[in-house]
């Protein structure tokens, strides 16, 4: 049996390519195909990696703002043609359209948000961007319909993502929730000066993710410290309006997030989030989560066992649940049993028998 993987692109470091991470150790020795490749911008486990980018990576700055691509990522997928008895795409709008003689099991993350949710996704672009999100959706709408019609099998990570799936292509998708990649156990550094019992914000920096409206919430707590980890386009405007109980580092290792997992309070999670992980990452450290009630979130976390949620992402409905987080007392063992049922040895084990499951058909 032969198997190769794909993902959208490998510039960025988030969740669902820790998941792809995932799926490099269910399948050490499958080649990874993808339409750009940045080591730098990327998890570093990926240089162990036989990743396989499109032609489209050649142009460097692509490959640094990702964005810029849209127009060209449809064709450079397209472009790809994978010989194996199985493809694996991990995908969010784009590998699922990778060409290939085998059966083609997709994981779907979401469908491409600025086709499917564009009012969320370009209301903070500036104009030209507006006018092209407008200008290819039709067209890019009917040639992500075509790719997702092309797959054997899909797979989803959450109940929320499931109906869209259903709605966005008529498929009726398996839920496999994908494994809290950062846990405890491994190594951890401090940051200086950085005294433990904050509130901790893990996202990267966008519109659609609301980090203003906890950001805004913090300025309504000021005894209450937020750390914010994270980069992306808005972290200019979020730090003009950051007070000084309001720390935003950026992005760091992963000996870092464990560290400041290990040592806050809680997470706080405002974004308009598909899966919901960093809730679960939190809860493996044994710390609870405030969240937004949407989403992915109402399947990763249990109201009033692993954490508290809030309706709206403004700053009031965040402040007021930070404060009843804070009130509680959380029950560690209750949290961490409550991550370990998305265990990455489940996740890898439920992949391989439907990845062995397609190719002997």
């Amino acid at each position: 049996m032969s198997v190769a993987l794909a993902h959208d692109y490998l510039t960025q470091r988030g969740g669902a390519e820790r998941v792809v991470l995932s799926m490099t150790r269910a399948f050490p020795h499958a080649p990874l195909y993808t339409s750009l490749f940045d080591p730098r911008g990327t998890f570093p486990e990926f240089g162990s990696v036989d990743v396989r980018p499109s032609a489209l990576n050649r142009i460097a700055p692509l490959r640094r703002h990702h964005r810029w691509a849209l127009p060209f990522l449809a064709p450079a997928v397209a472009s790809i043609r994978v010989d194996a008895d199985v493809v694996l795409c991990s995908s969010s709008g784009w590998a699922h359209g990778i060409r290939t003689g085998g059966r083609k099991l997709v994981y779907c993350h979401a469908p491409a948000r600025w086709l499917y949710q564009t009012h969320r996704y370009v209301r903070n672009l500036g104009l030209p961007a507006r006018l092209a999100a407008v200008a290819l959706a039709a067209p890019l709408r009917r040639w992500d319909r075509g790719a997702a019609a092309s797959a054997s099998r899909y797979l989803v990570n959450s109940s929320h993502v499931a109906a869209m799936v259903s709605a966005a292509y008529g498929i009726q998708a398996e839920i496999l929730p994908p494994p809290p990649a950062l846990r405890p156990g491994g190594p951890s550094e401090a940051v200086p000066g950085l005294e433990p019992g904050f509130f901790l914000c893990v996202s990267r920096l966008l519109p659609y993710k609301n980090i203003a409206a906890v950001v805004e919430a913090f300025a309504r707590r000021p005894r209450d410290r937020l750390v914010v980890i994270g980069s992306g386009p808005d972290e200019t405007r979020l730090r003009a309006m950051a007070g000084p109980n309001v720390n935003l580092l950026g992005s760091v290792h992963d000996e870092t997030l464990r560290w400041a997992y290990a040592e806050c309070a809680g997470v706080v999670a405002a974004s308009y989030e598909d899966f919901g992980l960093t809730p679960l990452e939190a809860a493996a450290f044994g710390k609870p989560a405030a969240v937004l009630r949407f989403g992915g979130y109402l399947d990763t976390v249990r109201e009033g066992e692993t954490g508290v949620f809030f309706d709206e992402p403004v700053a009031e409905r965040v402040a007021a649940s930070v404060a009843e987080l804070a009130a509680c007392t959380w029950d560690g063992e209750v949290l961490r049993a409550h991550a370990e049922r998305y265990s990455e040895a489940r996740f890898i084990k439920r992949l391989r028998a439907l990845v062995a499951a397609e190719a002997s058909r």
